[in-house]
């Protein structure tokens, strides 16, 4: 075993569970970008075999999806639909479930991070204009984007690495998490529902609230290079990184938003931390430390690789060093046929225990905080919790069901 390498794995990945390190102003993207530079300079991989550790179709559909999320956020599509939701004469109760439907569904196709980044702060605007306490419908924003984005191979970064990775139907998938997914975003509307029953009403400040004005033909260009990708991705076997940049690239030739624009909205520290993953990870196995740390947890009597140990140890590792780093760990054992399914769900429904568990959750505490809005650690265990406990129980009855089929 290969101790600079096993410590670079450490030092990565738990920096990946606390996020940060102490003493330094370091997120996990560095952490990650650092573990690789270490192991370049130790001579651990060269160069040319570091490039070639990066799974680069997952990065180029992660960076054309961005691409068309971005249009959607220009164009003003997300503030427009969630001020219009705001504004309809609806109870508390419908406006609760009509905000986890559009979040739900946009999330299953749009990268479910930026539609959290775009919508929360309309929100606590559309909240505060009608007097409604905005926790509860901030908490139903994250938890729905979280199990919304499960739906498909493209609403989230692990689920376009596990798709990649294994080579999955875009249509066998979708129809494995549909029902997982469905029955989830009802249990967001009832936990939620319950625990605010009659508590709905109080008076916030109104604040100010910048958005890009709504542009129905930068929208429609959206809407149009979305269908045709989902189409093309349901119906053709062409391979989807390549469709995604070929999206992104008509995109980015506009004759009224610029480039810059558009590219500035892409999230590059992601695309930075997978490939830095991508590089750690890559020595660990090469070097066989992988190997004999899969080993020696065998040898406890966990097999990883049986579907119901598969899907427990997603759910506590995606809550340990969150859900991108635990998939990229956890793929080299995903050898069931039902692997990547359980990998996907268990990951994304894993997201909603805690704040930390999934960016999305901390992107809407964030911005919530920057509109004098705060949500604590117990706020959203109060419904994270209830609603990470069935949404897992739903999806692990689910897939032990296709298991027997």
């Amino acid at each position: 075993m290969d101790p600079a390498v096993v410590a670079v794995f450490v030092f990565v990945y738990l920096g990946m569970i606390l996020g940060k390190i102490p003493g330094l102003a370091m997120d996990r993207t560095g952490i990650a970008l650092l573990g690789a530079i270490f192991l370049l300079a130790d001579g651990k991989i060269q160069l040319e075999d570091a490039w070639r550790s990066i799974d680069v179709q997952t990065i180029a559909l992660l960076l054309g999806l961005m691409v068309l999320s971005a249009q959607f956020r220009l164009g003003g599509f997300y503030a427009h639909l969630t001020r219009r939701l705001g504004t309809m004469n609806v109870s508390p109760t419908v406006f609760l479930a009509l905000l986890i439907l559009s979040s739900g569904l946009l999330s299953a196709l749009l990268a479910n991070d930026i539609v959290c980044l775009a919508m929360t702060p309309v929100l606590v605007e559309a909240c505060a204009r009608r007097g409604l306490d905005p926790i509860p419908f901030l908490l139903a924003l994250a938890c729905s984007s979280n199990v919304g984005s499960a739906a498909t191979l493209i609403g989230n970064p692990q689920n376009m690495l596990i798709g990649q990775t294994l080579g999955l139907s875009f249509a066998g998938y979708s129809l494995d998490a549909a029902v997982p997914v469905l029955l989830g975003l009802v249990s967001v509307w009832y936990v939620i529902n319950r625990q605010s029953r009659g508590t709905w009403i109080k008076e916030t400040l109104v604040p100010s609230v910048e958005t890009p004005p709504f542009d129905a033909w930068q929208t429609g260009k959206a809407v149009l290079v979305l269908c045709t990708l989902v189409g093309l991705f349901l119906f053709t076997q062409l391979p989807r990184d390549v469709l995604a940049l070929a999206a992104a690239g008509w995109l980015l030739s506009s004759r009224q938003v610029s480039s810059r624009r558009i590219l500035g909205l892409v999230d590059w520290q992601l695309l930075v931390l997978f490939s830095g993953l991508f590089v750690v990870n890559h020595v660990l196995a090469v070097s066989g430390n992988l190997e004999r740390m899969m080993r020696a947890v065998c040898s406890t009597g966990i097999n990883i690789c049986a579907p119901e140990w598969l899907f427990g140890v997603t759910v506590l590792l995606s809550n340990l060093v969150s859900n991108v780093p635990a998939t990229m760990l956890l793929l080299p054992v995903a050898t069931h046929p039902m692997a990547g399914p359980i990998l996907a769900l268990s990951s994304t429904l894993a997201g909603n225990l805690l704040i930390v568990g999934s960016i999305a959750n901390i992107i809407v505490v964030e911005q919530a905080r920057n509109y004098s809005v705060r949500i604590t650690w117990k706020d959203h265990a109060r419904v994270g919790v209830p609603v990470t406990l069935i949404t897992l129980l739903i999806a692990a009855a689910w897939l032990w069901l296709q298991t027997l089929i």
